[in-house]
């Protein structure tokens, strides 16, 4: 169980500005994705923060691990849209790289 608020908590905060880069690239995809990539991206991206937030709140080590566990799974289901939209040509190679980069660092 995490001793410090979840807004101290570096984990937090690099889930945050992960979530923060997701926003900011999904502005310019097609229209067309609205409700498909960029709500399932943006839904992705915030459970990562919001899962590590929750768990910090909780009475148990058990269930801030727990908590971590789901938040690594959104983190996983995150990358593999990043993916499909660098492969759709939503993105370029850097933007790719850039939050793979956000994404390994949440993992670490």
């Amino acid at each position: 169980m995490s001793k410090l608020p979840y807004k101290e908590l570096k984990i937090w905060q690099k889930a945050m500005t992960l979530a923060k880069e997701v926003y900011g690239v999904t502005q310019v995809f097609p229209e067309t994705e609205k409700f498909g990539l960029i709500n399932q991206l943006r839904r992705a991206a915030v459970s990562v923060p919001s899962n590590i937030a929750e768990g910090s709140q909780r009475t148990s080590d058990k269930d801030f691990f727990n908590f971590i566990c789901i938040a690594k799974g959104s983190l996983a289901e995150l990358e593999t849209q990043i993916i499909l939209s660098h492969t759709l040509r939503y993105m370029d190679d850097d933007t790719l790289k850039s939050i793979l980069t956000e994404s390994k660092r949440c993992n670490e």
